[in-house]
């Protein structure tokens, strides 16, 4: 039984002050044993099960190693950026941001989060005001440092969130750039709900000696979360979907697909029958993404349709089901996906649809979790409406019609042309006259022709 109290953490008083404003009581198991780490000034490795409150756990300590260097002045050259949190998606830079300014609320220190898919313009001002802690995806931290708006020089504490879905995008290059600007005396801290052996020899790169925390076994999925798979037909797919969220369980849900396009087209599909259904994937403005994601946390939309950029940073509270309409390739994203439900010990199901060519990638899933999840045959009913096409051997009693005679030739307007040629023999034959030429026999006409004299 976890006693440990945010005060026994030893956090300022301002901090405990917005932790109990926000309904914070007792600390995670994640949030106590990696607080006191940092608070002590390791670098620090920390894999634990998403939806356990892995932001509190680096931007509590975070906010009080630097409360000392806070200043009240309006001076940019008071606040320069002392701590920098690297995300992988702009919606997980979003809420890492907010639980910061929320954290901070009591104290002078400032926040501010940049991310892509918005003008850049909008964000260079706030960036020349000065800001401690900066929140940022890495292609538009980039996108800030060519045009010079942003220095690192001062950069004390360095968290890279959910660094193995970074690498996963792509971000290993731009990391090593962002990383090459970093002053080398710093402390760095990696948050993530599962760790390769890939990232734990990145860590080496940058991390001096750093500490493990594992609060729960590696790659496992809360076991809040009650999962369960239905092998069904790729063509059966949409029917079951709409059969489950039909459903008394399902008030409001998450559904991931692989891809864009079947997210969009399965929104649409959703709107025509009825449910109140958005979609939020990559294609979209952040505007468009965040609207959504807007109406979705506020109940206007009880079904969300969401690609893997939505698996990480989602943090929607009591969401009681996610949806996998198309399993992942990668393992890890199945961790990842189902973990927006059972957050904060809450309990959750998850839910697959898969179908005879994804059972492979089921298999992987089950060996990376450690566990085999309850198979069920779906059991679709065809719509009364729309009865199933039956082949030629199904109907006997209509083989014998399958092919039918032409129908008669429509009669033309006088019988007469309709009736076969018969040669006259009464009428004697005429001779054609030459050539067919119907003026033979008449004299020709002359036709005067022109001579012209050459002359040497």
């Amino acid at each position: 039984m976890n006693t440990v109290s945010f005060a026994d953490l030893k956090l300022a008083p301002e901090i405990l002050k917005a932790l109990t404003e926000s309904g914070y009581t007792i600390p995670t198991p994640i949030q106590a044993q990696a607080i006191p780490v940092v608070l002590e000034g390791h670098d620090l490795m920390a894999g634990t099960q998403t939806g356990t409150g892995k932001t509190a756990a680096f931007a509590l300590p975070m906010l009080q190693k630097l409360m000392p260097l806070a200043s009240s002045s309006t001076s940019p050259a008071r606040h320069p950026v002392r701590a920098l949190i690297l995300v992988p998606t702009r919606e997980l830079a979003i809420q890492v941001e907010e639980s910061v300014r929320t954290y901070a609320k009591h104290t002078h220190l400032r926040s501010l989060v940049v991310f892509g898919g918005v003008d850049i313009k909008t964000q260079t001002p706030h960036l020349k005001t000065g800001v401690e802690i900066l929140v940022a995806t890495p292609g538009r931290l980039l996108d800030h440092i060519e045009q010079k708006t942003v220095l690192l020089n001062q950069v004390q504490m360095l968290v890279l969130d959910e660094a193995d879905r970074m690498l996963d995008m792509g971000f290993m290059p731009a990391l090593k750039r962002i990383l090459a600007l970093l002053p080398r005396q710093r402390q760095s801290l990696m948050f993530s709900a599962t760790f390769s052996n890939e990232i734990k020899k990145l860590s080496e790169d940058f991390m001096n000696y750093p500490s493990l925390i594992e609060v729960a076994r590696s790659n496992a999925s809360a076991e809040n979360i009650a999962q369960k798979v239905f092998l069904v037909e790729q063509g059966d797919k949409h029917q079951l979907l709409t059969q489950l969220l039909r459903g008394d369980d399902a008030k409001q849900a998450i559904v991931f697909t692989k891809t864009k396009l079947t997210a969009s087209r399965l929104a649409k599909q959703l709107q025509r029958d009825g449910v109140a259904a958005d979609a939020i994937h990559g294609d979209k403005s952040q505007l468009e993404r965040m609207q959504a994601l807007d109406a979705f946390k506020q109940g206007k939309v009880a079904v969300l349709i969401a690609t893997d950029v939505a698996a990480r940073g989602l943090d929607i509270d009591s969401l009681p089901m996610v949806i996998n309409y198309e399993i992942p390739h990668a393992a890890e994203d199945y961790v990842h996906r189902i973990g927006r439900t059972g957050r904060a010990g809450a309990s959750g199901t998850a839910i697959s649809l898969v179908s005879p060519e994804e059972e492979k990638y089921l298999l992987d899933i089950e060996k990376l979790i450690k566990q085999q999840i309850d198979r069920e045959r779906a059991e679709v009913p065809r719509h009364s409406d729309r009865p199933a096409r039956s082949t030629r051997s199904e109907r006997p009693d209509r083989a014998a019609h399958a092919y039918h005679a032409p129908a008669p030739k429509k009669p033309s307007h006088d019988p007469w042309f309709d009736q076969p040629y018969v040669p006259s023999i009464s009428a004697p034959a005429v001779p054609l006259k030459k050539a067919d030429d119907p003026v033979a026999g008449k004299p020709k006409a002359q036709i005067p022709a022109l001579f012209v004299r050459r002359t040497n």
